[in-house]
């Protein structure tokens, strides 16, 4: 049986508001990295002046502002 995962939909509007889905936990935060749990992995977004937004428990939500420079 195949297993169930959140949506994940990864939006980044001129590099400086990211919005996300799908996300299950904020591992850590600062104003340099961010670091997020997905059902699918770990997903790592660095920057400047990086401020958590939104975190939302339903579908994962979350949004992200600040200079983003690299998600790996």
């Amino acid at each position: 049986m195949q297993e169930e995962h959140l949506p994940h939909v990864l939006t980044l509007d001129e590099r400086s508001k990211l919005t996300m889905t799908g996300v299950t936990e904020v591992v850590s935060f600062d104003d340099m990295t961010v670091v997020l749990k997905t059902d699918l992995g770990q997903l790592l977004v660095q920057g400047q002046d990086l401020k958590l937004r939104t975190l939302s428990p339903e579908g994962g939500r979350v949004a992200v502002e600040g200079t983003v420079t690299a998600l790996s």
